[in-house]
């Protein structure tokens, strides 16, 4: 490269701010439920042995990959992967792979702030003290009622997206590395608050037996398969949002280091999840494996049972918010800084300009779920449809052509001199295993998800 690039963001102060901000936008919704959830079904320690390694070997390596890219433009991923194929002698078209990453990012925002706007509404549940005196029939019929009701969906969306816009608004530093610097120590505070309470409950040593204990029975196929996608999908890759964090990373920081950091912060968050979460759900002898109804069917219940419940259980949503706010901030990233670089808009500007159009794709999330559920294609509401689409198709791709452009088509010495890891054993390992590990990884993935395997 003959001139050394340099974003017109900013970068993160350190490589402490990137882990926080990169974790933040891994750890979401799906870390405080799915993980735990599907740790029981698939066999306990026995599964989260599967997850660990399928981390090393898909995750880590991809992850690492996004973020030299990322630091190598030091752009939005469409600009990054624009000026990357150009300086490689490589075909423009590569450029595609940053707009297919932005666009997934972005189409997820617009229904996962639907989904957040749930979080918003039950902490106003849990703090008015609501669940305390509520039928266990009553709290299901809440759920049910906020599904139904497209005017309390529709604000619960706005008021999240709004937050979510001001963040990215006031840019790297003051915004998103500010944010992320108070909320994810809160968020771990929180999480440990939990799982302190959740020790002194009666279902504790049940809920350690129930995810950790290794049942080898259960070590399935479809165990390793739930494994796979599970680390990948947690890890925020193949949407643009680690690409453009890693634009902002400062040039002395260890990518190989920072990444493993992050890894290790993201599965730390999801098993603290489940051992502040399975302890209640036992002790109070409710359904662990309820799905999206155990965080707001289940845990209200026992949070209506158990002594300071309207705290704890406020608490416990406000930990969802945060986890909720730290991904969709990096889900808005991408899209603001193309419109800043491409075509001369403020940040603020950008921000709510993106933030209104993922806004108004949102509506049909949130109409998904009443007014438009019985319209379906391919027997799938609009709330289903980009979920599938993203997650299963656009992610999975996005991961794949990132392992092959960083392994197969960029310059040995592009890599090297960006990793910072010399020629040794440990970067022999990582190129072979995102040159051939990763990418059978991610295809098989991508097979299982269309139904295929």
């Amino acid at each position: 490269m003959a001139e050394k690039r340099q974003s017109i963001h900013g970068q993160w102060s350190s490589r402490w701010a990137f882990i926080m901000a990169a974790t933040g936008s891994a750890v979401g919704l799906g870390n405080i439920w799915r993980f735990p959830y599907i740790t029981g079904e698939y066999g306990g320690g026995a599964f989260v042995l599967m997850y660990l390694a399928c981390v090393l070997l898909v995750g880590i390596p991809i992850m690492m990959a996004e973020v030299m890219l990322g630091r190598r433009g030091r752009q939005s991923p469409i600009n990054t992967m624009s000026s990357l194929s150009k300086e490689e002698g490589l075909n423009p078209a590569w450029r595609y792979l940053g707009w297919m990453g932005v666009v997934a990012g972005f189409l997820i925002l617009s229904f996962y702030s639907v989904v957040a706007g749930w979080t918003l509404e039950y902490i106003f549940h849990a703090s008015s003290g609501s669940f305390l005196t509520a039928t266990d029939g009553e709290i299901g019929e809440t759920f049910d009622s906020l599904l139904r009701d497209p005017g309390q969906l529709l604000a619960m969306h706005t008021l999240f997206m709004a937050l979510t816009v001001v963040v990215v608004a006031m840019g790297v530093r003051s915004g998103l590395e500010r944010a992320v610097k108070f909320l994810m120590p809160a968020l771990f505070i929180l999480l440990l608050i939990m799982v302190g309470y959740a020790m002194s409950t009666d279902g504790f040593q049940e809920g350690l037996y129930y995810l950790f204990y290794p049942d080898w029975s259960k070590l399935s196929a479809e165990g390793f398969l739930a494994a796979l996608g599970q680390a990948f999908f947690s890890l925020s890759l193949g949407m643009g949002a680690i690409m453009v964090y890693g634009s902002y990373l400062p040039d002395d920081a260890s990518i190989g280091h920072t990444t493993v950091s992050i890894a290790l912060a993201d599965t730390v968050v999801a098993i603290m999840a489940g051992l502040a979460i399975f302890p209640l759900v036992f002790a109070y002898g409710l359904e662990a494996g309820s799905g999206p109804g155990l965080i707001f069917v289940t845990l209200p219940i026992a949070f209506g049972q158990m002594p300071y419940g309207q705290v704890f259980g406020t608490g416990f949503f406000v930990l969802l918010l945060f986890a909720a706010w730290t991904s969709s901030i990096s889900l808005l990233e991408p899209a603001v800084a193309w419109l800043v670089e491409n075509r001369g808009i403020a940040r603020p500007k950008a921000a709510a300009i993106a933030g209104l159009i993922a806004w108004t794709l949102g509506i049909g999330s949130v109409l998904s779920f009443n007014l438009w559920q019985d319209y379906r294609l391919f027997d799938k509401t609009y709330f289903d449809i980009m979920d599938y689409v993203t997650s299963n198709i656009l992610l999975p791709l996005g991961g794949l052509l990132i392992a092959v452009f960083t392994a197969w088509l960029m310059s040995r010495k592009a890599i090297v001199a960006e990793l910072g890891l010399g020629e040794g054993l440990v970067f022999q390992v990582w190129l072979f295993v995102v040159r051939f590990v990763a990418p059978v990884g991610v295809v098989v993935i991508f097979l299982h998800a269309i139904g295929i395997i």
